[in-house]
């Protein structure tokens, strides 16, 4: 087994059928393609795969983070993990913790404040994962998904500016 992480050729129809295959497998949300291209139109320096080389094109996907970076209430820069996926048979390998690494590096180098996700409550491989590499828990969303399981929101701060209340930052887009 040979793993190449890489960015998402936006292009490549074959990659974009096996993310939208692997999210679909293994996330509790079904999303629409409209979801997929609201992130990978929008974003696509921020999604990343992660292929095995020595399986067929068309089935060698076998993770992959699907990210986005805006102005979060007009005061900061925010981070945003939509979808994080390993397929079963290579999880426990360090291959989310590689993509995520990657991602956040990306937005740090996008000059992102904090980085934020929503994982399932039942998901304690995830939350470990995430809590590990500097997440901390905000919020428990009661019943936040459609098969009504409650989500912790995670957040990691990566400025000051991410410790302060938007209330008392200031509007970003306002000059002086």
């Amino acid at each position: 087994m040979v793993l190449k992480y890489q960015s998402l050729d936006i292009g490549n129809q074959s990659q974009f059928k096996q993310i939208k295959t692997l999210v679909d497998n293994d996330l509790s949300e079904p999303y629409s393609v409209w979801v997929y291209r609201f992130f990978l139109n929008n974003w696509p320096g921020l999604t990343y795969i992660v292929i095995d080389t020595e399986l067929e094109e068309e089935k060698n996907v076998i993770g992959c983070i699907i990210c986005k970076n805006e102005l979060h209430r007009n005061t900061r820069r925010r981070g945003y993990i939509g979808m994080l996926v390993v397929n079963n048979e290579y999880r426990g390998q360090g291959i989310a913790k590689n993509l995520v690494k990657t991602a956040i590096n990306k937005m740090k180098n996008e000059q992102c404040d904090e980085i934020m996700l929503e994982t399932e409550v039942s998901n304690t491989i995830a939350i470990k994962l995430y809590e590990n590499m500097g997440f901390l828990k905000m919020k428990r969303l009661f019943r936040y998904y459609l098969n009504e399981g409650d989500a912790y929101r995670l957040i990691l701060p990566l400025t000051e500016k991410s410790c302060i209340r938007s209330t008392f930052l200031g509007d970003a887009s306002i000059d002086i």
